[in-house]
């Protein structure tokens, strides 16, 4: 290997193309495009004629045997990433998976133990959102205790509307065989991750989801769920396919302070200059009518600052593969480390069978129990075969 990595792009769709467009402007300096995969001939005429010179391969397999590539990126139907992600670890290459890491905790968990036996090889997965500077700085404040412990998070995000024409363009789209679920696995799996990576993972969930709520589809088009993460804080999380109009507003409220972020662009950060609980121990009623009528200097109590970044197009997803390669070049650290996709997927999995069964589920709960129900709603379809 040179100064670059030779990436091999596997599937040359929407992503697939986007991410070659990206290497070919130069937007990931230590990446180039080694070939292209895609079992569908008018894709990879589509891919010859935009990559003048890059080996096309008809099939995964064909590419990870060519010797064109140092690494791989998975740009599949969701079922096959950790399939992919495999055969690519054992073949010695470098992998990239394409979010959500899978479909089920048990696949997920069956290639992050193969990444683990391979130390040697860079394993991640394409959560561009790590790479918002919005979000890399709220991780810092909420790290450093910056609002103190979090006792509450919520997040409203139900700006993903798609119209029915959306989920019926592909057989597979929307299907529990298919795709492996609706919003949670297809629109949300980004926030999820956000969700966890700057607050902590949940210890367990309870959640009402509507399948089919608002549109002719087998899988969730709206969930709401309620997180417990153990220690007394907790969670909520809405989202929806079905608001036209939509709403992206997440807050996490400290024992220290609050952090307010609309629409993924602007944080509003309250930093108290005391805990709350001294200061509720400090005051008597006559401050509280003097906070209430507006005669309180907010500077006695806090400070707020107000956070907001811009974000060029394509920008976090170079940043991601550049991440990638000079991980692989250098030993840089991993903005998104592979073995971490497994966390929104075990989440999304407990939301799923929170709401088939109508209890809290505790998200270190047996995996295989989900597996067999996932199977019974594939199996209901009738379309695709049940998994392993």
């Amino acid at each position: 290997m040179t100064d670059q990595v030779r990436l091999g792009i596997v599937g040359y769709g929407a992503q697939g193309s986007m991410y070659a467009k990206l290497i070919r402007d130069g937007a990931v300096p230590s990446m180039t495009i080694g070939a292209i995969a895609d079992i569908d001939a008018d894709k990879r005429a589509k891919a010859a004629e935009a990559n003048p010179g890059v080996a096309i391969h008809e099939s995964f397999d064909a590419l990870v045997a060519s010797g064109d590539v140092d690494a791989v990126i998975t740009t599949v139907p969701h079922f096959l990433h950790p399939e992919m992600g495999i055969a690519a670890l054992n073949a010695g290459l470098h992998a990239l998976v394409e979010k959500p890491a899978g479909v089920y905790t048990k696949q997920v968990a069956e290639l992050n133990a193969v990444a683990a036996s391979k130390p040697e090889l860079t394993f991640a997965i394409m959560f561009n959102q790590r790479n918002n500077p919005l979000y890399r700085r709220l991780k810092e404040i909420v790290d450093a205790g910056e609002i103190g412990d979090i006792l509450r998070t919520n997040w409203l995000i139900t700006n993903w509307w798609r119209p029915q024409g959306y989920y019926d363009q592909s057989e597979w789209r929307a299907t529990w065989g298919g795709e492996g679920g609706g919003v949670l696995v297809n629109q949300a799996p980004h926030q999820l991750d956000l969700w966890q990576w700057i607050c902590g993972v949940p210890k367990s969930v309870f959640a009402k989801a509507a399948f089919g709520y608002r549109r002719e589809i087998a899988v969730e088009d709206e969930v709401t769920a309620l997180i417990d993460y153990g220690n007394g804080a907790t969670g909520v999380f809405v989202t929806a396919t079905h608001d036209i109009v939509g709403t992206d507003r997440f807050e996490i409220l400290g024992t220290q302070g609050k952090i307010v972020v609309e629409g993924s662009k602007t944080a509003t950060v309250t930093r108290l200059n005391k805990p709350e609980i001294e200061l509720s121990a400090g005051m008597d009623m006559s401050d509280v009518m003097r906070l209430f009528m507006g005669e309180f200097d907010p500077a006695e109590l806090y400070t707020t600052e107000v956070i907001e970044f811009e974000s060029a197009w394509g920008g976090q997803h170079a940043g991601v593969l550049e991440n990638f390669a000079q991980a692989i070049l250098t030993g840089a650290e991993l903005l998104a480390p592979g073995s971490e996709g497994i966390n929104g997927v075990r989440l999304a999995n407990a939301i799923h069978l929170s709401a088939w069964t109508g209890r809290e589920v505790d998200l270190d709960s047996d995996p295989d129990v989900y597996l067999d129900a996932l199977n019974e709603h594939i199996a209901e379809e009738g379309k695709f075969p049940t998994r392993a």
